[in-house]
């Protein structure tokens, strides 16, 4: 018998039904997974008549937990049930093992699943940028809204690093998917949300586009490089995407002038008691002392 598991995709949901699953003792291919946020509940899931597991306490490894958070978060409609028959396979079927083996299948899918999810995050933490929209009034916080379209439903692991390197401030970003606020002592999860919601443009993308234009160094320009890194599909929601074509089509003009301008004279190393101090060799060291610093340019 098939027994349907309607969930919705989060990491939360699936393990819930997966244990309940599991003590039931279900195997894998006895369960059609299905995605609640893109079928319309039209059928009521099948009564829980399913054999009762002579062990139904069962011991999960905390890394398969980390790699389930990973591969649930993508969108591959496979997920859940390949991350339930690795589960089954490791608790129930008796491959303990099995997280150390990534050549098997099932593993070697989970890591892939689970490393395009990682370099999305990564692009989020990267990429987001805050636009100032107000006050707020009872403690003086500014607050921030921002938007960004990951490729995978990654915002509640990406949002542990804004929380902390943003905690000052009041802040929210929205997704297509899923949305997360900080208030100054906790995260809210909503649901996704229009382009419309976000706000266009604030006093801050200015300072974006002078800290670019202070970083892009010409002399070093790899179009292709820049482009794998910061993908193009990231420049409409990036404020200092506007100014990328041109620093690229200057970048030629602006190494030749770097080239012609002629050296700076070299200046003469300044008499002063502390830099003396540090060519001194150190009591109770055999070795030479260090040499003393070229001249500044």
């Amino acid at each position: 018998m098939t027994h349907t598991a309607q969930i919705q995709p989060t990491f939360e949901a699936w393990r819930s039904k997966a244990r309940e699953l599991l003590r039931q003792g279900v195997a894998p291919e006895n369960v059609d997974w299905v995605d609640a946020s893109q079928t319309a509940s039209l059928l009521a899931e099948e009564p829980a008549d399913y054999q009762i597991a002579s062990n139904a306490s069962v011991k999960v490894p905390a890394d398969f937990l980390r790699l389930a958070s990973s591969v649930c978060a993508h969108t591959d409609e496979r997920r859940f049930a390949i991350l339930y028959r690795l589960l089954h396979r490791l608790t129930l079927g008796g491959q303990k093992h099995l997280l150390a083996m990534p050549s098997d299948r099932d593993m070697h899918q989970c890591n892939m699943w689970a490393k395009a999810v990682s370099r999305d995050i990564h692009k989020m933490h990267a990429f987001v940028r805050f636009r100032l929209v107000g006050v707020n009034e009872q403690n003086g916080r500014e607050q921030f809204v921002a938007w960004f379209e990951p490729e995978y439903r990654i915002t509640r692991l990406a949002a542990p690093f804004f929380e902390k390197r943003f905690a000052g401030m009041e802040w929210s970003i929205l997704t297509p998917d899923e949305c997360v606020s900080w208030d100054g002592e906790k995260l809210t999860f909503m649901p996704g949300m229009s382009r419309h919601d976000a706000p266009d443009a604030d006093a801050h993308d200015d300072l974006w586009r002078t800290y670019y234009r202070s970083i892009f160094n010409p002399a070093r320009l790899k179009v292709q490089a820049m482009q794998s890194e910061m993908p193009k599909k990231y420049w409409k929601n990036l404020p200092e995407a506007e100014i990328i074509a041109g620093l690229i089509n200057g970048s030629e003009k602006r190494v030749q002038t770097m080239i012609d301008t002629p050296e700076r004279p070299v200046k003469s190393v300044p008499n002063n008691a502390y830099l003396k101090s540090l060519r001194k060799k150190p009591e109770g060291l055999t070795s030479p002392a260090p040499a003393s610093p070229e001249p500044a340019r």
